[in-house]
């Protein structure tokens, strides 16, 4: 059963605004990866096959809805899931698939 604050229309929008960023395949990728473990933007960019920009971009999109968090260490970024139920709802979406 859906809980009662979903419903509410502030809510709503931001699990929408949520939901649009993960609904980019790049970004829906990336977050998987992140999963898993935590990332550098350039390690990020050799799995995926794409350019390093182009993670950035997409990286700041899932930031900017605080999706994913960068983790500073000696310099190095590496970003990180903000939120750890991603997990499960990324499992979900893969049991889901048809």
């Amino acid at each position: 059963m859906v809980s009662e604050p979903l419903i509410n229309e502030e809510n709503a929008t931001q699990l929408s605004e949520m939901l649009k960023a993960l609904g980019h395949p790049l970004r829906l990728r990336m977050v998987a990866m992140l999963c898993v473990e935590d990332e550098r933007v350039g390690d990020l960019a050799a799995r995926l096959g794409v350019a390093p920009a182009l993670v950035s971009q997409q990286l700041r999109i899932l930031r900017m809805t605080g999706l994913v968090e960068v983790v500073r260490e000696d310099g190095v970024g590496r970003y990180t899931l903000a939120e750890p139920r991603l997990i499960d709802m990324v499992e979900c979406m893969a049991g889901c698939r048809r």
